[in-house]
């Protein structure tokens, strides 16, 4: 089992950036793929982004391709997504997930299901 502390959350004007930050502990980091997901009130949980254990595969949802940016560092055990150019329909509660999987399949990678560790969540606002 991984546990995993999400944090960078807060109220931003659109057009402005934030940096989530995703704090793992547990069973290696290294070995698990993480994905990020988000949830507006009264939607489902969607992808947005997943990083292969190595990091050297990503994938997006197409709605944040070119403004979020996936990344993680092996040795701080965190996993990060800077998020620019943000909209309002951005506004969600953010949520980062582990899994155990280690292929690269982006199908798998971007189902919640594939995901067995989640943080707590935390709030991100863009204001019009």
């Amino acid at each position: 089992q991984v546990r995993l502390v999400d944090s960078g959350g807060g109220l931003v004007q659109a057009g402005g950036s934030l940096t989530l930050s995703c704090a793992a502990s547990g069973r290696t980091f290294s070995s698990s793929a993480m994905g990020w997901f988000r949830q507006a009130p009264g939607k489902e949980r969607e992808f947005v982004a997943a990083i292969s254990a190595s990091g050297g595969i990503t994938y997006y949802t197409d709605s944040v391709k070119g403004r979020f940016t996936i990344s993680r560092d092996i040795a701080k055990n965190t996993v990060y997504l800077r998020m620019n150019s943000l909209k309002p329909e951005d506004t969600a509660v953010y949520y980062c997930a582990a899994t155990t999987y280690g292929g690269s399949s982006r199908w798998l990678l971007s189902r919640p299901g594939t995901y067995g560790d989640w943080g707590q969540g935390t709030q991100v606002t863009v204001s019009s």
